[in-house]
């Protein structure tokens, strides 16, 4: 199946391709301006940013309709999204925002940690607004969120990077656009 955003309508598609000329598609009502999401580390959730909306809407595409819709602050956008285990709450899907220097984690685990999830379990303090990904990696200890949207030339061409086992201390600047040595002017 594709799963498709309707964007200003606020209308997510699952649409079955199986038999191509007889595309099947079941319409799930989420919240207007969806944008871009990513999945749960399960592969069974999908999490989509309404970013005019600041909501996440969470479908679960086993039984095929929404699951959640989350108040977040303004402008989500996470990009697919970071997927890691918090610590504290257990399995986490991440995102960031343009309009402000939140980082959201949200609970994704129904099963084992039912009290975190699909709600905002912990946010986090970035380098600024103007971010439009976040990113990890099962084996790293890291997460990795950009500010290239950032008006400040110094946020915007460097990454935060924040040690997933140990959120509370912040995050620490890679100054990439300085260790690239391009020269004046901006680096995008």
């Amino acid at each position: 199946e594709f799963i498709v955003n309707v964007k200003e309508t606020g209308q997510i598609l699952l649409v079955n391709y199986e038999d191509i000329n007889n595309l099947k598609t079941t319409t799930i009502g989420a919240a207007r301006f969806l944008h871009d999401g990513g999945w749960d580390v399960t592969k069974r959730y999908f999490l989509t940013a309404a970013n005019q909306s600041n909501k996440i809407a969470v479908v679960d595409s086993k039984e095929q309709k929404l699951t959640a819709l989350i108040d977040v602050d303004k402008i989500p956008h996470p990009g697919r999204g970071a997927n890691f285990v918090d610590p504290t709450y257990g399995p986490v899907w991440v995102t960031s925002a343009l309009g402000n220097e939140k980082i959201t984690l949200i609970g994704t685990d129904p099963e084992k940690h039912k009290d975190s999830a699909w709600k905002v379990v912990r946010v986090l303090k970035g380098q600024g607004g103007g971010s439009l990904f976040v990113k990890t990696h099962p084996k790293s200890k890291h997460l990795y969120v950009d500010t290239a949207l950032n008006p400040d030339p110094k946020i915007a061409q460097s990454v935060a990077v924040f040690d997933i086992n140990n959120l509370d201390a912040g995050y620490q600047v890679l100054p990439i656009a300085d260790w690239a040595n391009l020269g004046e002017g901006p680096k995008k």
